[in-house]
């Protein structure tokens, strides 16, 4: 299994859950159902999608977890068209106005009435937890996803002292800067041929580069007139191919061909070895990215 995104953390201080401590913790909000009148819930489960009970996946010191949300789908224009019909029963039959409080109240007992007979959506987000590495990585391609999962282990473990790191360099600056200086470029990062640029002087003025050489004198003339590059395609070290944002969330994660040949030719048969290897080497992938990552840009920035 590989994620697909990676939005990374630091601990602040050690992360001193064995996956024995954390299972045991985790097992206290595994994920059940929607009740009835339940818009959404939250809960952890297998990390392996079904190969084991297990809601930590453990393995070369690197901790795998996921958590499961369910969402009811009440389209709203459905709530809008009975609120709709219920008012104008109420308008014609009893001959007054209604009005928005009343309003507010008619559309809670309408979502209270179709909750029972409503759909689920389902979504899962995985995390692994890297202790050696002071790394917590969540596959996910928002901040907004990744803090959802993170708050909901933060409820369950107490505290979670992770922070986004931040780097002594601008990552836009630097990245804008490979494509104007080829030979300034990171050991093991290699430019592919998508970016995205923008205009920091006007709001929508962005460019999107897809299957273009990027050290072209056109993408050169773009970079001399204040365009800085946001998104960039990279490939690290022949085994990675990745999309890296500006805010350092990676994008669109692809093994290498030359990687994905040495897995297959070591793939075990069984199904759930066949996971953990998978596991292990995307968690060494990951671990080893991210420090030259960080590196590339300046290093992280110490905080006070």
């Amino acid at each position: 299994m590989w994620f697909k995104n990676a939005i990374f953390y630091r601990f602040s201080q050690t992360f001193s859950y064995t996956p024995e401590a954390l299972e045991e913790q985790l097992l206290e909000k595994a994920f059940t159902p929607c009740g009835s009148q339940e818009l959404s819930r939250f809960g952890w489960v297998s990390p392996t999608n079904g190969m084991s009970d297990m809601l930590v996946h453990a393995g070369n010191g690197f901790m795998l977890i996921a958590g499961q949300k369910e969402e009811k789908i009440l389209p709203a224009t459905v709530i809008r068209q009975k609120l709709d019909d219920k008012v104008k029963v109420i308008e014609h039959e009893q001959a007054r106005k209604v009005f928005k409080k009343e309003k507010d109240q008619l559309k809670d007992e309408i979502v209270i009435d179709l909750l029972p007979r409503a759909f689920s959506k389902y979504s899962k987000t995985w995390a692994l937890i890297a202790p050696d590495h002071d790394l917590m990585i969540v596959d996910a391609s928002s901040h907004k996803r990744a803090e959802e999962l993170l708050s909901h282990l933060r409820s369950v473990l107490g505290s979670l002292p992770v922070v986004l790191p931040d780097v002594n360099q601008s990552p836009s600056a630097v990245m804008s800067n490979w494509l104007e200086q080829p030979g300034e470029q990171f050991q093991g990062l290699i430019p592919l041929d998508e970016c995205e640029l923008r205009d920091s002087a006007m709001e929508n003025g962005v460019i999107r580069c897809k299957g273009q050489d990027l050290e072209s004198d056109e993408i050169k003339l773009h970079l001399e007139a204040g365009k800085r590059v946001v998104k960039l395609a990279l490939e690290w070290q022949e085994s990675l191919n990745f999309i890296l944002q500006d805010d350092l969330c990676i994008k669109r994660i692809k093994l290498s061909d030359q990687l994905k040949e040495k897995m297959e030719q070591d793939s075990p048969d069984e199904a759930l070895e066949c996971f953990d290897a998978d596991f292990v080497q995307m968690s060494l992938e990951l671990t080893r990215l991210i420090p030259k990552l960080l590196e590339a840009f300046g290093g992280e920035a110490q905080r006070p």
